[in-house]
């Protein structure tokens, strides 16, 4: 009877430390395989010059920047956004041609204007021409206002001048004519204000370009501006 007694408790002790040993095994597998989870949404981040940044958002010291949708160009109230990343995919004419004419690229926006002047840039002047070999100023004028404007001009500078609508020099717009008498009370040259106080023309000294209507050859023979509605 003894015996089955010790037998008995030394069977509940071995049972104990087992189940012990089971326990710390169980405990530390469960401790290593816990997940492990970090909030980003709330957590802001000092960076260079008093710059945080906070989950889609950039914030500068004292001051947020509205969230932008990627590739919408708009922010999240609808309106549009502009910057620097317009100007650098702007049409490479506009860059070559604000530097010309001294204005804004973002002004810049006939590019079927742009176009022609640039095709026919440099076109030696000669009278009655009407080619990319050589071309006289109401010829330029002529082809130009049919191609980027729609309008059918007269041949001459003189019947341009007398068939088109009288235009004051301060409200001369892009696409206007400018008339000039290089000599006695006639019209003898023509050009096609651009902006800035800029026209193209061909002259007979440079071929076709773009002039200052200030230029000091120029200005004394400037007789007006006419307008042809499309």
């Amino acid at each position: 009877m003894r015996l089955n007694s010790y037998i008995a408790l030394l069977a509940s002790l071995v049972f104990l430390a087992s189940c012990s040993t089971v326990r710390k095994i169980t405990n530390k597998d469960k401790s290593d395989n816990t997940l492990v989870t970090k909030k980003y949404g709330t957590e802001k981040r000092e960076f260079l010059n008093g710059i945080q940044v906070t989950l889609g958002t950039v914030t500068t010291t004292k001051q947020k920047t509205r969230s932008v949708a990627t590739g919408s160009g708009k922010t999240n109230n609808g309106e549009a956004t502009a910057g620097k990343a317009d100007i650098e995919k702007a049409n490479w004419l506009q860059l070559k041609y604000a530097v010309v004419i001294d204005a804004p690229v973002e002004n810049l926006t006939n590019i079927p204007l742009l176009e022609q002047i640039d095709r026919w840039w440099g076109v030696r002047y000669c009278i009655g021409g009407s080619t990319e070999n050589c071309i006289d100023c109401s010829a330029y004028t002529q082809i130009v206002m049919r191609e980027v404007f729609k309008v059918s001009l007269p041949r001459t500078a003189q019947e341009q001048y007398n068939q088109a609508q009288r235009v004051e020099l301060e409200d001369l717009q892009e696409g206007d004519l400018v008339f000039f008498s290089t000599g006695g009370r006639s019209i003898s040259h023509v050009g096609i204000y651009l902006q800035n106080n800029k026209f193209t023309h061909a002259s007979t000294s440079g071929g076709v370009t773009i002039t200052d209507l200030n230029d000091k050859y120029w200005s004394p023979k400037f007789r007006g501006g006419g307008r042809f509605q499309q």
